[in-house]
């Protein structure tokens, strides 16, 4: 920690902790440099609740191994890209971790709408990672069957975004 006591710092701590909570992060660094040989390195990160996530996986598999006995192995297929639309051939996932936008600006009409054609490397939404807005094209010509994010979600790396058909 730095040399002298800065009163500020725990109000600087303060509002990283404040803004990991209003953005759903999980951890946040942070160097405040005071002068030559005095800074501040802060690192504020939290736990999140991930466990949720693999039990639906967990009841889904089951369901689908018991399908096989009551119907043929082909119908039991398209339930498994419903359930989990990141395995979908046409399926176009996050680049980086962020914010969603589906429209340029607010109140703006969306990029994409299910059920429009688009073509290979037309905008489809905008992922904000660090105040800089990324362009997530689209990576084949297609139609939009399902936008999977809604405006403002955050999302994490390789999560699925929309699908393409």
């Amino acid at each position: 920690m730095s040399k002298k006591n800065h009163d500020s710092d725990v109000a600087f701590i303060s509002a990283l902790a404040e803004l990991l909570r209003e953005n759903d992060l999980t951890e946040l660094e942070v160097m405040r440099e005071y002068g030559e040989d005095d800074s501040l390195n802060v690192r504020v990160s939290r736990q999140t609740q991930m466990v949720a996530a693999p039990a639906p996986v967990a009841v889904a598999a089951p369901a689908v191994a018991a399908a096989p006995a009551a119907a043929p192995a082909a119908a039991a297929a398209p339930a498994t890209s419903d359930d989990d639309p990141a395995s979908h051939p046409g399926a176009v996932t996050s680049p980086m971790v962020g914010t969603i936008y589906l429209a340029p600006e607010p109140g703006a009409a969306a990029f994409a709408v299910v059920g429009q054609t688009v073509a290979e490397g037309d905008t489809l939404l905008i992922v904000e990672a660090m105040k800089t807005m990324n362009h997530i094209p689209a990576p084949k010509s297609g139609t939009i069957k399902r936008i999977l994010v809604g405006d403002g979600d955050t999302v994490e790396y390789g999560a699925p975004l929309a699908i393409i058909e």
